[in-house]
């Protein structure tokens, strides 16, 4: 049994997680342990896993619970610092960091809903410090029509995230994307059944990617061919039939003209990935 599930088990106040969510935890949340850090988790509940974390981490955290519920004040007799408010309102959350300052892991475990999920993740991304975490829980809910999520939809925390990863993208110059607060802090995205990981740069970004070379003695001497799969089997297939084309002939320059990267294989590609996306919906 991991040390977090025991921590679990003998909490002693009521809560519900996933089982995959543990070792996921363990993982993640490993480089934390015995540090002194702020953890912050959104939908506490009874508290229960409240004392799980503060038994996983060790007595030197610093455990922020946020909820709606203005019972759950009552933990902060057990040593909790409670903050009560609405995760899907802004203006909560400029004032709970007003209050609070930076924190070190932000652990969405609260409504589910899009609107909730995405304003807490907004809304907390320059509070985060360096080598922090961002966690979002029940993820599945981005795919759930039922108990008010309307999902799945351009609107969900999933979906959302693809603009979180093109964010992150703009770090590499190639992209002529101009970098951004997301891109200087986010360094990678985790995706698991039902939970997001954004983790955060052990310093803030501030300069772009670098391409370098090993050897540039070398560079004459490769000879890239990432583009001419379809073009050198096109290649054989007309030699077949009229004999060997040589490089720096008209032949040879036509036919890579027209079947490089042209319509025909454009279509081609298009269709064959639409065949790839047919089968992930089964």
């Amino acid at each position: 049994m991991s040390t977090l599930i025991k921590s679990f088990t003998k909490s002693p106040k009521y809560t519900i997680k996933w089982d995959n969510y543990f070792k996921i935890y363990e993982e993640v949340l490993k480089k934390y342990k015995n540090k002194k850090i702020k953890f912050v988790e959104v939908g506490i509940g009874d508290g229960g896993s409240l004392f799980m974390w503060r038994s996983f981490f060790k007595q030197k955290i610093e455990i922020i619970g946020v909820d709606l519920n203005p019972g759950a004040k009552k933990l902060e007799k057990d040593g909790f610092k409670i903050a009560i408010g609405d995760q899907a309102d802004p203006s909560f959350w400029k004032n709970f960091y007003k209050k609070y300052g930076k924190i070190d892991v932000l652990l969405d475990d609260g409504g589910h809903k899009n609107i909730q999920q995405i304003t807490t993740l907004m809304e907390s991304i320059n509070y985060i410090k360096p080598d922090g975490m961002i966690i979002i829980e029940d993820t599945h809910t981005s795919f759930m029509k039922k108990k008010g999520f309307k999902n799945p939809s351009k609107y969900s925390l999933i979906n959302f995230s693809n603009l979180i990863i093109e964010n992150i993208h703009r770090q590499n110059p190639s992209t002529d994307r101009k970098p951004n607060f997301i891109s200087r802090k986010i360094e990678s995205v985790l995706f698991y059944d039902s939970m997001v990981c954004l983790n955060f740069f052990k310093k803030e970004r501030k300069t772009d990617s670098r391409l370098i070379e090993n050897n540039k003695k070398l560079r004459n001497y490769f000879t890239d061919y990432r583009h001419d799969g379809d073009f050198i089997r096109i290649k054989k297939n007309f030699e077949v039939k009229i004999g060997k084309i040589e490089k720096n002939t008209f032949i040879y320059s036509l036919v890579r003209k027209i079947f490089h990267r042209n319509f025909y294989l454009s279509l081609k590609e298009k269709y064959r990935i639409i065949q790839y996306k047919k089968l992930l919906k089964k």
